[in-house]
C-alpha cells in the first residue's frame, strides 16, 4: 500500500484539459505531464511511505487447510465387497483416507477408487485407523471381527457396523471389544442400486451405543456421521431394539416378497399397470441381494419369524377367501339349476302351446321369445346411418353408474359427447353435476336410441345386468363396449346374447380413479374389435369412441381378448393378490422406510381402493389366474423352504459340532476297577490323565 504526502500546484491552471500526473514506482520522484506539454507547470514530490511486501506463506490458507484436514478421517473398511466398495467411492470423494482388508483379493478395484488395499489385518491395524467399518455379511460378522488384532490397534477407535439388522452386532460388540472403544450401529438403508443416483433423502439409521466422553472421541463420532449427512441422506437416531422391529415390518417383508415375486420369473407385458411396474422394480432392487443377507434379516432379527408366519397367514387367508368365493358361485348355480329344472316340469301344464300339423306341441325358447318380443317391438326397424346430428360427437349411455362410470363419465362429457347413465343405485343427484342425463328406467334410456351401450357393472353381475337390458328398444346397429379387467368372458358373453347386428368392442382402461387421477398420458387401453360392422358409419363411430382415450394419452394396445387374459393373469391377478394379502397384514408407514417398502404400501392402498368382487372376477373370469395362484403358492413354499434347511444346516453343523467336542474328551469309568491284586484299586483313565 502507498502512502503519498500531499501536493499542491504553485501555478497550475487548467482552462480546458486536466493536467495528467503518473507514478513511477522505480523512481522516487513524480512526472507531471500536461497535455498542451507546459514545462513551466510546477509539482510538489511524492514521498513514498510503505509497501506491503508478499509474505512467504498465506497465513490464512493455510489455517483453512488444517482445519480441512481436521476434518477428514482415516477410515478402515473390513470386507471389501460391493457394499464396501459402494461406500468407499464416496468416503474418498470426500477426501478421507480409505483402507481395506478383505478375504478376497481386490487391490485392483481398491487401487482404481483410491483405497490402499491390505491382504494382512495385522498391517493394516498398524496403521491406526480411526475407524474400523464392519462392511461383512451378517453370517459373517462376529467371526470377522473375533480374527482382528485389536491389540494392534489404538485403544480409542472407533468400531461401527452396516449390518442390516442391529441387535445381533450390537450384542456381540459389547461382548468381543474391550470398553476403550468406540461403537456406532448403523444401517445405510440403501445400496449400490437404490443409492446408484445419489443419497438424497435415503435413510441413515444409526445408535450411539458407546462414545467416549472426552471431545476427540465425540467430534470424530459426528465426523463419521457427517459423511453421510453431507450427502443429504435423512439421518434417523434410533435405538437398535426399535429398528429391528420396524425392519422386521419392512425391510423383511420387502425382501420376502420381492424374493417370492422373482420365483415367478415375472417379465413386462405389453399391458403393464403402474402397479405390476412397481413389483417389477421390486424383484430387480431385491434381486440384486444374495441370499446370505435375506437370511441374516430372518436369522438374526428376533421379530421375523412371527413376519414369515404372519405373511404365510394372510396369504392362506386370501386363498381360502377366493375358494370359498368360488363354491358359493358354484353352490348357487347348482341350486338355480335344479330350481330351473322343477320349475320346468311344475309350468309344464300351464306352458301356452302351439300345436304343428303332427299335433306335437311347440315351447318357445326364451331366445325365441326375446326374437318375438323384438318383432313386437318393431325392433328390426332400420335405423339409417345411426349417427348423431354431430358427426364427431356420439351419445353413448353408462350402464352402471358406480366410481368408475363416473370416473369416465368426466372425461367423455368434457369431449363434448352426451351421455346418459343407468344404474340400480339412484345416482341422479351426481349425474346432474357431472352434466350427464340420469335414467331410472332402462326402456326409456333405450328409448333414446345411444350410438353406444358401455358396461361399466361388476364382472360378477355383467352377465344378469346384460340379460336385463330391453336391448329390442335399441336401433340395431348400436356399439356394445364393455371395460372389465377380463376380456374373453364378456367378448363370449356379448357373441352369446347379442344378435349379430350389434357392434361389439371389448376393452380394458387399465387404470381406475386412483391410478388415473392425475390424467391418463401414458396409461394403457387395451381394446379388440370384436365386431365392427363394414360400412363407413360403423367404423367412424368405433374410432370416435377410441378416440377419447387416445386423445387424453392413453397408450393404445390392439390385442386379442384371449391375449390379454394371458398376460393380465402373470400382471394384474399377480399384483392384486400381492396388495390383497399386504393389507392383511395391516402395514404402515415406519421412520425408517426403505423405496422398496414405500413401494409396497402405495400397492396396498392402490389395489385396496377396488372392490373384492373385481378381484375375485380376475380369479373367476381368468382361465389362467389358477395356475398364477399356484405358482405364487409354491414360490411362497419353496422360499420358506430355503430358509428353514438353511436354518437346519447349521443347527445340525452345530449338534455335530458338539458331538466331536464330546467324543475328544478323555473316557472315564463311572466305577473303580480292581486290579489282580483286589486291594490295589486303579482307575483306567486316571494314569492315562496324569
Amino acid at each position: 500500500m502507498l502512502g503519498v504526502s500531499t501536493f499542491h500546484s504553485t501555478s497550475l491552471k487548467t482552462p480546458s484539459h486536466s493536467t495528467t500526473t503518473r507514478l513511477n514506482p522505480t523512481f522516487p520522484f513524480s512526472i507531471s505531464i500536461s497535455p498542451s506539454f507546459n514545462r513551466s507547470t510546477t509539482t510538489k514530490p511524492l514521498t513514498i511511505r510503505a509497501i506491503d511486501a508478499a509474505q512467504s506463506f498465506d497465513y490464512e490458507s493455510k489455517i483453512a487447510l488444517q482445519f480441512h484436514n481436521s476434518q477428514k478421517l482415516k477410515i478402515a473398511i473390513i470386507g471389501f465387497g460391493n457394499f464396501g466398495q459402494f461406500l468407499a467411492t464416496t468416503f474418498v470423494r470426500q477426501g478421507h483416507t480409505v483402507l481395506a482388508h478383505s478375504r478376497s483379493d481386490y487391490s485392483a478395484v481398491a487401487q482404481n477408487i483410491g483405497v490402499k488395499f491390505f491382504p494382512n489385518a495385522d498391517d493394516l491395524c498398524e496403521e491406526h485407523p480411526e475407524v474400523i467399518l464392519l462392511c461383512t455379511s451378517i453370517i459373517s460378522a462376529q467371526q470377522v471381527l473375533l480374527s482382528l488384532p485389536f491389540q494392534r490397534l489404538k485403544r480409542s477407535t472407533l468400531f461401527v457396523d452396516v449390518l442390516s439388522v442391529k441387535e445381533f452386532p450390537k450384542n456381540f460388540f459389547l461382548e468381543i471389544l474391550p470398553n476403550y472403544f468406540d461403537i456406532i450401529c448403523s444401517h445405510p438403508m440403501f445400496g449400490p442400486e437404490s443409492g446408484s443416483s445419489g443419497w438424497k433423502g435415503l435413510p441413515f439409521v444409526y445408535e450411539k451405543v458407546r462414545i467416549g466422553n472426552n471431545e476427540t472421541r465425540v467430534s470424530r463420532c459426528e465426523k463419521f456421521l457427517d459423511v453421510f449427512g453431507r450427502e443429504g441422506c435423512r439421518m434417523v437416531e434410533m435405538s437398535c431394539a426399535d429398528h429391528d422391529r420396524y425392519a422386521a415390518g419392512s425391510q423383511f417383508i420387502t425382501h420376502t416378497v420381492g424374493r417370492v415375486l422373482g420365483m415367478l420369473t415375472l417379465e413386462s407385458t405389453p399391458i403393464n399397470t403402474k402397479g405390476y411396474e412397481s413389483l417389477l422394480n421390486l424383484v430387480e432392487n431385491t434381486s440384486g441381494d444374495s441370499f446370505d443377507l435375506y437370511y441374516g434379516l430372518f436369522m438374526f432379527n428376533k421379530n421375523s419369524l412371527e413376519m414369515l408366519e404372519r405373511l404365510d397367514l394372510a396369504f392362506e387367508d386370501l386363498r381360502k377367501q377366493l375358494i370359498a368365493h368360488l363354491h358359493d358361485v358354484v353352490r348357487n348355480q347348482l341350486f338355480e339349476d335344479a330350481v330351473k329344472v322343477q320349475n320346468l316340469g311344475d309350468d309344464s301344464n300351464h306352458v301356452a302351446r302351439k300345436h304343428g300339423q303332427n299335433g306335437s306341441a311347440i315351447v318357445l325358447s326364451s331366445k325365441n321369445q326375446r326374437s318375438a318380443d323384438a318383432r313386437l317391438h318393431g325392433y328390426y326397424r332400420s335405423n339409417g346411418s345411426g349417427q348423431s346430428d354431430d358427426s364427431t360427437k356420439l351419445k353413448i349411455a353408462i350402464i352402471g353408474f358406480g366410481n368408475f362410470g363416473q370416473f369416465l363419465a368426466k372425461t367423455i362429457v368434457r369431449h363434448g359427447h352426451k351421455v346418459l347413465a343407468y344404474s340400480r343405485t339412484d345416482y341422479s343427484d351426481v349425474a346432474r353435476e357431472l352434466g350427464v342425463s340420469y335414467f331410472n328406467d332402462a326402456d326409456d334410456l333405450c328409448e333414446q336410441h345411444p350410438e353406444v351401450i358401455l358396461l361399466c357393472t361388476s364382472i360378477l353381475s355383467t352377465e344378469k345386468v346384460l340379460k336385463s337390458l330391453p336391448v329390442q328398444r335399441l336401433r340395431r346397429s348400436t356399439l356394445f363396449v364393455d371395460v372389465l379387467s377380463v376380456k374373453e368372458f364378456p367378448r363370449n358373453l356379448f357373441l352369446q346374447h347379442l344378435p349379430p347386428y350389434f357392434d361389439v368392442l371389448c376393452t380394458h382402461p387399465m387404470f381406475g380413479p386412483e391410478s388415473g387421477k392425475n390424467g391418463w398420458k401414458g396409461l394403457p387401453f387395451l381394446f379388440d374389435k370384436v365386431r365392427v360392422g363394414r360400412d363407413e358409419s360403423r367404423i367412424s363411430r368405433c374410432d370416435l369412441f377410441l378416440d377419447i382415450f387416445s386423445k387424453e394419452g392413453c397408450r393404445m394396445v390392439e390385442m386379442s381378448c384371449a391375449e390379454h387374459d394371458w398376460h393380465a393373469a402373470g400382471s394384474q391377478f399377480i399384483t392384486h393378490t400381492t396388495g390383497r394379502f399386504l393389507e392383511k397384514l395391516k402395514l404402515e408407514a415406519t421412520p425408517i422406510d426403505t423405496k422398496g417398502y414405500e413401494t409396497l404400501l402405495s400397492l396396498v392402498e392402490n389395489t385396496g381402493g377396488d372392490s373384492f368382487d373385481l378381484y375375485y372376477g380376475l380369479f373367476l373370469y381368468n382361465i389362467n389366474a389358477m395356475e398364477q395362484l399356484q405358482r405364487f403358492d409354491l414360490a411362497f413354499e419353496s422360499l420358506k423352504k430355503q430358509l428353514f434347511d438353511r436354518l437346519h444346516g447349521i443347527y445340525r453343523k452345530q449338534v455335530f459340532q458338539n458331538e466331536e467336542k464330546v467324543r475328544d474328551f478323555p473316557e472315564r469309568s463311572m466305577l473303580p476297577e480292581k486290579s489282580e491284586d483286589s486291594s490295589v484299586v486303579s482307575f483306567s483313565n486316571t494314569v492315562d490323565a496324569k
